[in-house]
């Protein structure tokens, strides 16, 4: 009877290598500048340079990657202009590939300004300390912010181990900002103004060629031949205006198929596209029928009513304006329609039909809800609104 040494395996005869059996190793993507996850549903989003205006976008506290945003605007002012070139600057400053459809780069040279960090804190710490100033609770006050105090010393100390964003702020660095703050009297100066990609518009030779095909082509062409971590900001100002298209651009062949063209790119490209155009309503009224399916073809529709010039602004800072320090309104925005997502899930429909205004001063384009003062007269209505608010009395204890 032969004996044989237990628990030693029976080999081939062929050499095994390690690292056949050793685990694959994923490799993380790298991260895509100017992106957060929603708070809804956790799909990213990009800022549009305006953080009101991101906060009314159906609860994804910004523009949700591969939607499309529909600006329209009565009037000859050019308040939906200045909310293109808030989202052009955004896309700059975080480094994204705009596109710009019908203008030159003269147009580049109009993008505001950026604020610095430490003018932009100095901003929010003032604001903070009026808007959230305990009136009740006088006591306090004297402990300052949240995680200042006590909490704020047991913030472990950023390691060797730990991620790169506590490797910033060990290093002093600030963390990535998602939406910044500009200032329209300045002008922004970025290595990134020179790579804006300005499409013109092409000249057809006939009416039956339409203008618009060469601009998705090079759209096209762009997003396949950008790195894949690129995201890309597309931006149609004034559609259909007769300063930049041509009469036969407004047929409902032409302008349709574009608007398809979009928003089959916006589907391709779910992950790294987002779109802002902007349509003159006071030449195509909301009423034909060619601004109704452009406004199907949009994701989300929001309507800016500027007032007339002769309305007294003495009447407007007490409507909608919260308190004497704040400008007056200069114009009603009206939401038509979210980018809700209803075939994917997400979002909320809330703001839709709610009365806002809008405010465009020389640091930030505003939109706070409106609400008109009491009647001239109405005395009663006057006198139940003093007498309502708590007394000082009441708020000592």
């Amino acid at each position: 009877m032969s004996f044989r040494k237990r628990n030693i395996g029976l080999s081939s005869g062929t050499a095994r290598d390690p690292s056949s059996n050793a685990p694959a190793q994923h490799v993380k993507p790298a991260p895509m500048p100017g992106l957060r996850p929603s708070p809804v549903d956790g799909r990213q989003t990009t800022s549009t340079g305006t953080p009101t205006l991101d906060n009314l976008l159906a609860g994804h506290a910004g523009l949700a990657l591969g939607s499309s945003l529909l600006v329209e605007e009565s009037g000859t002012t050019d308040f939906a202009g200045a909310l293109l070139r808030y989202y052009a600057a955004e896309g700059v400053v975080q480094e994204h590939r705009v596109h710009v459809v019908g203008f030159d780069r003269q147009w580049a040279a109009t993008l505001p300004g950026l604020i610095g960090a430490t003018e932009a804190s100095e901003n929010k710490s003032s604001s903070r300390s009026k808007d959230d100033k305990m009136k009740i609770a006088w006591r306090y006050e004297r402990l300052g912010g949240f995680g200042l105090g006590i909490a704020g010393s047991r913030v472990p100390a950023a390691t060797a181990d730990s991620n790169s964003d506590s490797q910033q702020l060990a290093q002093g660095n600030a963390p990535a900002v998602f939406c910044h703050a500009f200032d329209l009297t300045k002008r922004l100066t970025h290595p990134s103004i020179p790579s804006i990609n300005f499409i013109q518009l092409s000249k057809p030779t006939s009416s039956q060629d339409s203008p618009y095909s060469s601009i998705t082509r090079q759209l096209s062409t762009a997003i396949d031949n950008s790195p894949a971590n690129t995201v890309h900001r597309l931006i149609v100002p004034s559609l259909l205006s007769p300063a930049l298209y041509t009469p036969h651009a407004s047929q409902p062949e032409h302008v349709l198929q574009f608007l398809h063209g979009i928003r089959a790119l916006l589907s391709t490209h779910a992950h790294r596209l987002t779109a802002m155009i902007t349509l003159p309503i006071s030449l195509y009224p909301r009423s034909s029928g060619l601004v109704r399916w452009i406004e199907l073809l949009s994701d989300g529709v929001i309507e800016l009513a500027p007032f007339p010039h002769t309305l007294d602004a003495s009447s407007l800072a007490s409507s909608g304006a919260a308190t004497n320090q704040e400008e007056p309104p200069q114009g009603m925005l009206k939401v038509h329609r979210l980018p809700i997502l209803h075939e994917r899930g997400g979002g909320m429909d809330k703001n839709v039909g709610e009365d806002w205004a809008f405010t465009l001063s020389r640091r930030k384009f505003a939109i706070k809800p409106f609400s008109l003062p009491p009647v001239d007269g109405d005395n009663d209505a006057q006198q139940h609104d003093a007498s309502s608010g708590p007394k000082k009395a009441d708020l000592e204890f």
